[in-house]
């Protein structure tokens, strides 16, 4: 697999392997590895985008799992998240194919997903145009499914395409943008928000949704694996209810956060630290990004455990982790 270090990759390789498996995980050289550190995983060191490496890498190996991904909403160099997204699955599927796998499982994401304009939930019917994909990131991730996409029509690539919305909840290290909103708002430093909404899910549900994708999903499928739909508000008073702290009240307009976001973007190239309101996470939180996961409830007997569990367990595990200063 790869993406094991990562925050998505490790809740999947610890369940991996207390499922019974034995997990190959290609790690990059400069990763952090605080994820991984103590499990049973044979690891390569590597980079996704190596054909040569991959191509070895997966000698006798029955399944592939490509979790890792640039998740990224900023970056000095945007290419970059592209060539990660696109060109590191590429090579993956290449090598995949090479080795004749039995089966695929290929972590996409709900940015692939175009959100309804009325706020209704959306499914796996309602995909996103690269021409209408938000940032750097989004595309990435739309050309990196319909790349799989077009290697299971055109090449019989024995893949399952799983589509998680928004993770959080234990080591959440870097952590991601979602988890940052978490520290934050735990550190009583988001006194004010936008009104947006987003599907929130537990990394562990995400994690066992993989496996049974792996063990249940129909070649060629792709399955939501989403949780609760909540608008950022009432995330931020789940937040403080597990603080102690008073929740936010203040909901600013999206134009008045756009110099704000503006400006954080220009500190960032110069300190090289990703800023933590963008333009384009601005631009997305025009829409409620809010999924139904019923068709992996259906074919995967998927299930997730409410937000506030999830909630609950990422502000934990930040506290314990010494990120709430």
């Amino acid at each position: 697999m790869t993406g094991a270090s990562g925050f998505v990759g490790s809740a999947v390789a610890r369940l991996m392997l207390i499922e019974g498996f034995a997990v190959c995980a290609l790690v990059r050289r400069n990763s952090n590895r605080q994820n991984v550190t103590g499990l049973d995983l044979d690891i390569v060191e590597g980079d996704i985008r190596d054909v040569g490496l991959l191509r070895q890498a997966m000698k006798g190996a029955r399944y592939v799992l490509h979790v890792a991904a640039d998740y990224r909403l900023w970056a000095p160099n945007p290419n970059e998240i592209i060539a990660t997204n696109v060109e590191g699955t590429r090579a993956v599927m290449e090598a995949a194919l090479e080795n004749g796998v039995e089966r695929v499982v290929y972590t996409s994401s709900v940015a692939t997903l175009r959100p309804s304009d009325n706020g209704a939930p959306v499914d796996e019917t309602s995909p996103l145009s690269e021409a209408d994909a938000i940032g750097a990131y989004k595309k990435s991730k739309v050309l990196a499914e319909r790349l799989v996409e077009r290697m299971i029509a055109e090449r019989k690539l024995p893949a399952v395409i799983v589509n998680p919305s928004t993770p959080i909840g234990p080591r959440d290290v870097r952590p991601t943008p979602t988890g940052r909103i978490v520290v934050e708002a735990a550190c009583g430093r988001m006194p004010a928000f936008v009104d947006t909404g987003l599907n929130l899910v537990h990394v562990d549900d995400v994690a066992a949704g993989h496996l049974a994708a792996l063990r249940r999903g129909r070649i060629g499928e792709r399955y939501i694996l989403g949780g609760e739909n909540m608008t950022l508000g009432q995330m931020l008073a789940e937040i403080a209810g597990l603080t102690g702290r008073r929740a936010p009240t203040i909901r600013l307009p999206r134009q008045l956060v756009y110099p704000i976001a503006y400006g954080a973007e220009a500190a960032a190239r110069i300190t090289g630290r990703e800023p933590f309101a963008t333009v384009d996470g601005i631009r997305m939180a025009k829409y409620k990004m809010y999924f139904s996961s019923a068709k992996a409830a259906h074919e995967l007997s998927y299930r997730s455990r409410p937000a506030v569990e999830a909630l609950d367990d990422a502000y934990r595990w930040f506290r314990d982790a010494g990120y709430l200063k």
